[in-house]
């Protein structure tokens, strides 16, 4: 059936849920490494959304399926049990809609693909805010008690944060029951540390760590276009995402990347 099976199941469907299993699975990608965090992003999920068209429809089941699930099946991994103890799972959740209570199902999508209990730390980038608004503790107070109930939960060990600066990652610490663990800045904002920022995270044990992703690492916009090149003639504008996860497994006593991937779910707003 190929793309015309895609196109059809996604007509019917109300959400999507996009796992590319471990990038280093992935031959095409070793191969070439992509310029930026945002054009891997694009890539990953354009070559899930391609590999899984080719064989939607044959799976007469799926087409029963409310959420639809698109996945490279020869690249899923799964933690071994008897290896987790020496391995740290992490994550980063990029946030692109604004529902709060979607971190809850990122997280458990993420324990579930890894076949894992909980993930040792997860940093979260809430939606990027409209022109002309700054970010403030109580807009991110609703994604951080979602992220504090998964730890009292033991789905996640630590929680951590991304750009605050020094006053906003006080407010935070101060106001939050489970205490930020770690705060990214982006090197390209700075690129030396803030004095006063560092002075606090070394007060308070906050980890600070760099990154280079952009404030917004998937848009509506982008994922539609992929969707569209991915499978032609698809309603792609009737498709928003709701968040994206990156996750990294690594081998604790060598610091190596055992595995790599991306998790996403987006949802069909049909008219």
């Amino acid at each position: 059936m190929g793309t015309e099976g895609a196109r059809a199941l996604l007509g019917r469907a109300a959400g999507l849920t996009l796992q590319t299993g471990n990038l280093l699975n992935w031959g095409c990608l070793r191969k070439k490494c992509p310029a930026t965090p945002s054009e891997e992003v694009r890539d990953c999920i354009q070559k899930t959304l391609t590999e899984w068209s080719s064989k939607a429809g044959q799976d007469l089941n799926q087409e029963t399926l409310d959420v639809l699930e698109c996945t490279v099946a020869q690249a899923i991994e799964k933690i071994n049990p008897e290896e987790r103890d020496e391995l740290k799972v992490s994550a980063k959740l990029f946030m692109v809609g604004s529902n709060s209570s979607s971190i809850r199902d990122a997280v458990d999508l993420a324990c579930s693909a890894l076949g894992v209990a909980q993930l040792d730390s997860v940093i979260i980038a809430p939606p990027p805010l409209e022109d002309g608004t700054t970010l403030s503790l109580e807009y991110l107070q609703p994604y951080w008690q979602e992220l504090e109930s998964l730890v009292q939960n033991k789905k996640i060990v630590a929680i951590g944060t991304s750009d605050l600066d020094k006053t906003l990652l006080e407010q935070l610490y101060l106001w939050a029951q489970v205490k930020p663990s770690s705060n990214q800045v982006n090197l390209a904002s700075c690129c030396v540390m803030p004095p006063d920022l560092t002075a606090f995270a070394k007060e308070f044990d906050i980890q600070l760590l760099t990154h280079n992703d952009p404030k917004e690492l998937l848009c509506e916009a982008s994922f539609q276009e992929v969707l569209q090149e991915s499978i032609q003639n698809v309603k792609a504008n009737e498709w928003i995402p709701l968040w994206l996860l990156r996750y990294s497994v690594i081998v604790k006593s060598r610091g190596i990347i055992k595995s790599k991937g991306y998790i996403m779910q987006a949802k069909r707003n049909a008219s």
